[in-house]
């Protein structure tokens, strides 16, 4: 099987502002490729730069998703799953930002670390950096690719300690 960890950063609060993607590839428990793009949103307003950085004058000149869709579909054409930790809120940003722009997604189960940390790992808190620090995961948080590849790492190390996630797929 052929996985994709995905992360998205988002501008404002509508689930269709993807401003920020990463992606990456795993296969045969190993990490093979990646993917990082900035994406211009449909709003001109970010409100969560604080959280992530990115700015306006960073995207203004970017392509929309819809622009930058081929690639993706490139990187992803393989996939048999994602993985995200959160699944619940990147499903929701790609399926509402790709139905923005009238895109048709493959229709891939959505692997969730979030949910396999909560049952797995007795950790007080689940969140990306928290695991992260627990599992000694680098991360640097609220950047897409290093929380996509945080959480690709995180779904090894679950697969290496032959813990299935087959209960932990977001509907």
């Amino acid at each position: 099987m052929i996985y994709t960890a995905i992360d998205f950063e988002t501008a404002d609060n509508g689930q269709d502002s993807a401003c920020a993607i990463g992606l990456i590839k795993i296969h045969n428990n190993t990490i093979i490729d990646s993917y990082y793009a900035l994406i211009k949103p449909p709003r001109p307003y970010i409100k969560y730069a604080y959280f992530h950085g990115i700015t306006w004058d960073m995207l203004k000149n970017q392509p929309t998703f819809a622009e930058r869709w081929h690639e993706i579909a490139n990187f992803i054409h393989d996939s048999t799953a994602f993985i995200a930790h959160n699944a619940q809120f990147d499903k929701g940003v790609l399926y509402s930002t790709a139905k923005t722009y009238n895109i048709s997604l493959p229709l891939l189960p959505f692997y969730c670390t979030l949910k396999a940390s909560r049952q797995f790992l007795n950790l007080p808190k689940n969140s990306l950096d928290s695991v992260c620090q627990a599992l000694n995961i680098e991360l640097n948080h609220h950047h897409a690719l290093s929380d996509a590849q945080a959480c690709a790492n995180i779904f090894l190390y679950f697969t290496k300690q032959g813990i299935s996630l087959d209960n932990c797929i977001t509907k």
